[in-house]
C-alpha cells in the first residue's frame, strides 16, 4: 500500500482504488470537506503526476474524459482548494510523492488501463439528499427534482414567482461557472421548453447567481448530482447494452520485461528506505506488494 499524509490531505493506494481525504488545513475548501472521501477505482485513472515547486509540489490525478459528473458539470473550473485530485505536497515528502506516482503508474501499466474517453460515468457523484446556499438562492436535489429557493438579494422579477420546483425529467442539462474578474458566476438548469437564449442569471428563474464567495464551489456539488443522474453526452445510441462499459483492449507486456521492472523496482525501494525516504513499514508493505505481482 502506497501512503501519503499532507496537511492539505492524505491519498492512499491498495493496488485497487485510490482513497482521497481532504486536510484539516485551513486552505482546504468547503467543497472538499464536503465531499469527504472519495475512492477512485483504478480503472477510472488516465494518469498521475508530480510537479515539484521550490516550497511545495502538487501531487495531480488525471480521470479518463467523461468518467465523473463533477468534473463534467465544472467543465474543468474547480479552483485548487477545491478540486479534490490535487494534493498538495510538502518538500520533506517530495521522495514519498514520487514513489507513490510511480506504484499508481505501475499498477496502471500491470493492469492495462486504457486512458481513453468513456461513453458513461464510472463515479457516481455526491450523494443525494444535498443542498447549497450561495450567491442570491439555494438549490437542493433530492435525486428526482430540484427546488430552488431565493433569498433577500435576489432581483424582484426572479423572486416574485417564488420558490421554483424542476423535476428531473423536465432537465436536459446543468453548468457551474465561477466567478471570475467582475463576471458573476451561475448555476444554471436547461429546462424543456425554456427559451434556447436564456437571460443573465439574475433575472433567469432557472439559475442561482454567484458572486465569487467561499461557499459558491458547493453549487458545484448540486451541479455535478443532477449530471450524474442525466444521460452521459457521449452515451450510444438508443438500444446499445450500457449496463457495463466494453473491456478496452489490453496489452500483455513480456513476462521477461515484467520480471526486471519488478527487480528495478526492489532495488529502487531499497535505496529509499536506505536514504530514509521511507520507513521500514512502509518499505515492507511495498515489497511485499512488488513480490506478490512476481
Amino acid at each position: 500500500m502506497a501512503e501519503i499524509i499532507q496537511k492539505d490531505g492524505t491519498w492512499a493506494f491498495d493496488g485497487d482504488a485510490l482513497r482521497l481525504n481532504p486536510g484539516r488545513d485551513k486552505g482546504v475548501g468547503p467543497l472538499r470537506r464536503e465531499l469527504g472521501e472519495l475512492v477512485v477505482p483504478l480503472a477510472v485513472l488516465a494518469g498521475v503526476s508530480f510537479e515539484q515547486g521550490r516550497r511545495a509540489g502538487r501531487l495531480r490525478l488525471r480521470l479518463r474524459e467523461g468518467a465523473d459528473p463533477l468534473l463534467h458539470a465544472t467543465g474543468g473550473r474547480l479552483a485548487e482548494p477545491h478540486d479534490p485530485y490535487r494534493l498538495a505536497v510538502e518538500s520533506d515528502r517530495y521522495g514519498v510523492a514520487e514513489y507513490f506516482v510511480d506504484e499508481v503508474r505501475n499498477a496502471l501499466l500491470l493492469e492495462g488501463v486504457s486512458p481513453e474517453p468513456v461513453a458513461r460515468y464510472l463515479l457516481p457523484g455526491p450523494s443525494v439528499p444535498l443542498s447549497a446556499s450561495a450567491g442570491d438562492g439555494t438549490a437542493g436535489f433530492d435525486g428526482e427534482r430540484v427546488r430552488l429557493e431565493w433569498n433577500w438579494k435576489t432581483e424582484d422579477a426572479k423572486a416574485a414567482a417564488g420558490p421554483r420546483t424542476i423535476p428531473l425529467g423536465d432537465i436536459t442539462g446543468v453548468e457551474w461557472q465561477p466567478a471570475a474578474g467582475l463576471e458573476n458566476g451561475y448555476l444554471r438548469f436547461a429546462v424543456r421548453g425554456a427559451p434556447a437564449a436564456p437571460p443573465p442569471a439574475k433575472y433567469d428563474p432557472h439559475a442561482v447567481e454567484l458572486w465569487g464567495f467561499r461557499k459558491d464551489p458547493l453549487m458545484a456539488l448540486v451541479a455535478a448530482a443532477v449530471r450524474a443522474r442525466l444521460p452521459h453526452p457521449a452515451a450510444p445510441a438508443a438500444g446499445t447494452d450500457l449496463r457495463r462499459e466494453p473491456p478496452g483492449p489490453v496489452v500483455a507486456p513480456a513476462a521477461a520485461a515484467d520480471h526486471d521492472a519488478l527487480l528495478r523496482r526492489l532495488r529502487e525501494l531499497g535505496g529509499l528506505r536506505r536514504s530514509g525516504v521511507l520507513t521500514e513499514e512502509e518499505f515492507t508493505l511495498a515489497k511485499q506488494a512488488v513480490l506478490r505481482r512476481m
